[in-house]
């Protein structure tokens, strides 16, 4: 029996809490063998971002036909893409090696505010990369730019925008709430036929570096192991509502810390 597999395209983050490093946490957590190829390098740790060297172009496509070559691939997720030229290698490698289900976690800014895509890559990644994607995961910032428009402060706005992300070409838009207010944290996961809200006790901590990098590698891993769209939703939800409620159990650096992908574990 093969191993599911699956592969994370995103920038590496140096202190290990979000991007690839937690990605691969998370595939591991979950029992999926992990696979990277890196979009960029950033030096930073959980105060913020002090760097980014973008990995050129062409060697990030030459990492993804080295993995999809030989590893059965059950599911890619995309996260920080960094400039349009690796928008355009992400694309036509996609193209290369399709169908398997593409999530797309369209970051643009980090937990500490730092930008991590170019202004001038939004439009490529609008209209190049979302109409190949299986789900795409904004939070609620990330959905607003998407549209060009003010942040969705109730559900059916919510609804509203995601109607809206659907229409530019992918079948389905989770909306991540972790950064609206209340008691709950609510995700709307939003397809052509309506919407289901997935709400869980909204947690009182400053440790959720990664946390948007993980839901959407949650995904990805419940969807190598053959789940469908909304069991694996589901599935991701619950797992990284329980890292975000473990994550006071250690104390990593002096800003955002990271999330407890093993919370399972110990």
């Amino acid at each position: 029996m093969t191993t599911p597999a699956a592969l994370t395209i995103a920038g590496s983050d140096s202190s290990a809490g979000a991007g690839i490093q937690a990605d691969l946490k998370t595939f591991a957590a979950l029992g999926v063998y992990g696979a990277c190829a890196i979009t960029a390098l950033t030096a930073q740790n959980t105060r913020g971002v002090a760097g980014i060297h973008v990995v050129p172009a062409e060697f990030l496509r030459a990492q993804i036909e080295a993995v999809c070559g030989d590893l059965e691939v059950g599911a890619i997720k995309i996260g920080m893409v960094a400039q349009l030229a690796s928008i355009e290698a992400i694309a036509a490698a996609l193209q290369r090696w399709s169908p398997k289900p593409v999530v797309l976690d369209p970051v643009m800014v980090a937990t500490s505010g730092d930008r991590l895509l170019a202004a001038e890559a939004v439009d490529a990644l609008r209209q190049k990369l979302v109409p190949l994607a299986t789900i795409i995961t904004p939070n609620l910032l990330e959905a607003a730019a998407l549209l060009d428009e003010p942040v969705a402060a109730t559900g059916a706005a919510i609804e509203s925008q995601g109607q809206k992300l659907l229409a530019l070409g992918c079948p389905a838009v989770l909306i991540k709430g972790g950064h609206g207010q209340g008691s709950q944290s609510t995700d709307y996961l939003i397809r052509a036929n309506g919407r289901i809200a997935l709400s869980a006790p909204r947690v009182s901590t400053r440790n959720t570096h990664g946390t948007g990098c993980s839901l959407s590698s949650a995904i990805a891993a419940e969807l190598a192991k053959g789940a469908e769209l909304e069991i694996a939703v589901r599935n991701a939800k619950a797992f990284i509502s329980a890292a975000i409620a473990s994550a006071d159990r250690f104390t990593v650096g002096h800003g955002h810390g990271p999330i407890h992908h093993f919370h399972r574990f110990y």
